[in-house]
């Protein structure tokens, strides 16, 4: 199939990757400049790139249980696995960054709150119940914690979540869309609006495929919401699940009102980036506290991601005072040696979220949408796709899978070739534009010329 996907963030370029190597001929299209993660270094530059790069990349499915409900953990627990084997599939085709890792993660607490972290593992504890291959915390005392992680102040309580593991998320978005090599990325071009078998570029026109694809994550918000994202900082607020979650998909015949998902918001989140040279974490820490939920994420080169807030709002403006003070003052209460560490990066973005705070997945003849997956993307991602793929797949050998649309005369209208433009007014318009074509090169996002058109001919 010729399939078209608007959005390069996790789902975007995970899609494409493996729709590509099913042998599907597939294009992207994202507003960023290229593949490459945003530059680092800044303290008061707004993000706009895709979430996932402002992310840690936490694998943590039975910590995740603290705030979410199991169907989230056992999609979780399997990603984990599928997760590796992206990473060694793309070392294998020649990537040369550490792209994952699994050594378990801690959940510490101090003993001041080791009341509200008795609360938590009270949940936690119940995973085995809800899945069998889900572990339950490991309570660890001060000897164990010394031989695991000797970097950690001596008297936090800590239990140990074997298995869990982390992405490193910037260099997994790269190494996905520049070892993708049969992929035509289309960086610096926006989707408007989605539709099935449609995409609408804007610049170019209505691009059409035989399967569409919209992942675009905040990005699918109508026009004037996402054009109107307040400045000013809210009150963070903890947001509870108000639709009990019977299933993560929407079922067949279910239709969408919008061109984006009902009620889709951004939540704000702020991480921080810590350069501590001879500190050593080998896995990542999750610090339980009545009121933060915050998290200290190893990376190569010695940097430390500190997050993240949970803001109710879609504010983009700099990380503030507040968030800053209370997250850096978090991490250096678990882990002293940080007191001396430098701060190299602030970054603040937008989570894609619906109203009951969990994902869905739609389908219809042409057109898939998954959306809303809040503060768990890098933990889901790989499952949500490989669902996604098993269920287009069913789709495609039914009498209403993803084939051509039929004219008047019931005879098949062919396609134009993938990415080939048509008039945005398919019914009137006497005749179909000319697009650019959807370039490949050595570089990843090198544009190509614009094809020519029949006048350009004319006048050789």
């Amino acid at each position: 199939m010729r399939i078209g996907i608007a959005g390069a963030g996790v789902l975007g370029r995970l899609l494409a990757w493996r729709l590509s190597r099913a042998g599907h001929a597939v294009t992207v299209f994202d507003p960023a400049a290229g593949p490459g993660a945003p530059d680092t270094g800044s303290l008061s530059r707004p993000s706009t790139c895709a979430a996932g790069f402002t992310a840690a990349g936490m694998l943590s499915p039975v910590a995740e249980l603290d705030n979410a409900g199991p169907a989230i953990a056992r999609l979780g627990w399997r990603s984990l696995s599928l997760w590796r084997g992206v990473a060694e599939e793309l070392q294998a085709a020649g990537c040369g960054a550490v792209l994952f890792a699994q050594h378990g993660s801690l959940m510490v607490a101090h003993g001041a709150d080791l009341g509200a972290a008795r609360r938590v593992l009270a949940r936690l504890e119940s995973a085995p119940a809800l899945a069998a291959e889900l572990p339950s915390p490991q309570p660890l005392d001060r000897a164990a914690l010394a031989e695991l992680e000797p970097a950690l102040a001596p008297g936090l309580h800590a239990w140990l979540l074997p298995d869990e593991a982390q992405v490193m998320s910037r260099d997994m978005l790269q190494a996905l869309a520049v070892h993708t090599p049969n992929v035509h990325w289309c960086w610096g071009e926006r989707v408007e609006r989605v539709e099935p078998r449609v995409l609408h570029v804007l610049g170019d026109g209505a691009m059409r495929f035989d399967l569409v694809v919209d992942v675009r994550g905040v990005g699918a918000q109508s026009p004037a919401r996402s054009m109107a994202h307040t400045s000013v900082r809210t009150q963070p607020v903890e947001v509870k699940p108000t639709i009990p979650m019977q299933a993560l998909q929407h079922t067949k015949g279910e239709r969408i009102d919008s061109d984006a998902m009902h009620g889709l918001r951004g939540v704000r989140g702020e991480v921080i980036w810590l350069h501590a040279p001879g500190v050593r974490l080998q896995r990542p820490v999750r610090l339980l506290h009545p009121r933060h939920r915050v998290y200290i994420v190893p990376r190569p080169g010695d940097l430390f991601v500190i997050g993240a807030s949970e803001i109710e709002s879609e504010d983009r403006s700099p990380v503030s005072l507040r968030s800053a003070v209370e997250l850096m003052a978090a991490a250096h209460s678990a882990i002293p040696e940080l007191a001396e560490a430098r701060i190299v990066h602030m970054e603040t973005n937008l989570r894609p979220a619906l109203p009951d705070n969990e994902p869905h997945t739609h389908f219809e003849p042409g057109l898939l949408r998954i959306n809303g997956l809040f503060r768990h993307g890098w933990l889901l991602a790989p499952a949500l796709v490989e669902d996604a793929i098993a269920q287009l797949e069913t789709m495609s050998r039914g009498p209403e899978g993803p084939h051509p649309p039929s004219t008047s005369s019931g005879q098949a209208k062919p396609l134009p070739q993938a990415g080939e433009g048509v008039s945005r007014d398919r019914t009137n318009a006497p005749t179909e534009r000319s697009s650019l074509p959807r370039p490949y090169g050595e570089r990843a996002g090198v544009r190509g010329s614009p094809e020519p058109t029949p006048e350009t001919h004319q006048n050789h």
